[in-house]
Formats: C-alpha cells, sequence, structure tokens
C-alpha cells in the first residue's frame, strides 16, 4: 500500500499539469513514481528532467542496451519492485532473457558494478574497480557511477514511499 497518494493528472494544479503534458509531449510515460514525485515541480524535476538527461549521456557513451542491463543490475540487487518490473517488461519487449543471456564482457563488467554499488558502495572490489578502469574512460566511469546514484536514488524513494509497481499509465 503507498505511503502517500499519487498526483491525478486531471485534478492536479495548473503548474503540475503543464509538467505532465511536456513530459508526455517527450514520448514519456506517466509512472506511479512520476506521480508521486509529482507532489512538488522541483522534486520531480530534479529526478525525472536529470534522470533522463543522464540517461541519454549514459546510452551515447556505453550504448542503450549496456545502459538498460546495468540498470536493470541495480534495481535487481537493491530489490526495488517497482525498477525491476519497468526493466523486466522493457527487457522482455526487447526478447531478452536476463537471466540466460549471452552478455559481452563489457556488460558483464557493467552488471557485476551494478550490483556491487548497489550492495555496498563503499566496498566496490578493488579488482573490479581496476578491471572498470582498464574499460572505460574517467567520464564514461563518471557517467555510469552518476547513473548508478541515480538508480539507487530511484530504488529508495519508491521502497520508502511503498510506490505502487502498477503498469504505467499512458
Amino acid at each position: 500500500m503507498p505511503r502517500i497518494s499519487e498526483i491525478n493528472p486531471e485534478t492536479a494544479p495548473e503548474a503540475i499539469q503543464k509538467i505532465i503534458a511536456d513530459h508526455l509531449a517527450d514520448g514519456h510515460a506517466l509512472t506511479a513514481e512520476k506521480r508521486t514525485l509529482l507532489h512538488n515541480a522541483a522534486a520531480f524535476n530534479t529526478v525525472e528532467a536529470g534522470s533522463y538527461a543522464l540517461d541519454d549521456e549514459l546510452q551515447r557513451l556505453i550504448g542503450k542496451r549496456a545502459a538498460d542491463f546495468y540498470e536493470y543490475a541495480i534495481s535487481q540487487k537493491n530489490g526495488c519492485l517497482v525498477c525491476s518490473i519497468y526493466f523486466q517488461n522493457l527487457l522482455k519487449k526487447n526478447c531478452i532473457d536476463f537471466e540466460n543471456f549471452a552478455f559481452t564482457p563489457k556488460e558483464e563488467i557493467l552488471i557485476e558494478y551494478g550490483q556491487a554499488i548497489a550492495e555496498n558502495p563503499k566496498h566496490v572490489p578493488e579488482d573490479l574497480m581496476r578491471l572498470m578502469q582498464q574499460t572505460f574512460t574517467e567520464e564514461q566511469l563518471v557517467v555510469i557511477t552518476t547513473m548508478g546514484v541515480f538508480m539507487i536514488a530511484n530504488n529508495y524513494f519508491n521502497d520508502i514511499l511503498n510506490v505502487d509497481p502498477a503498469p504505467v499509465q499512458e
């Protein structure tokens, strides 16, 4: 049971309705997480605009598929039902069985890194960090790690407020 209500797009204040309209016009869906964040425009814009811009940059640097695998690995390790379901549906739509997929070596490293930072960000194994540094540029490492932090924050937000993992409203 969610701990706080979701904004109703039809009865939301005019400023929030504009944010929703712009978000939908950009081709994004209105998830339960977003409807919860919309209680405050600054919270919504910080999390959503920031994460979309960062995810675009991550995809530019490492590719969409690798970014999706990395983000899913973090959500799975965190045990966030909302984000895990989102990525499971995304992978299913692309006919990818995460448990039985032949990942590239880079994807395997990203998945391991995502799981490590989700499990214990203060103790990422040194051998894994060396492998990350050998595989990715410093710019890529900054973007990969920052996106991981955003994913963990999204997961915590969803879990703390018991955001409903219900299907997306288009």
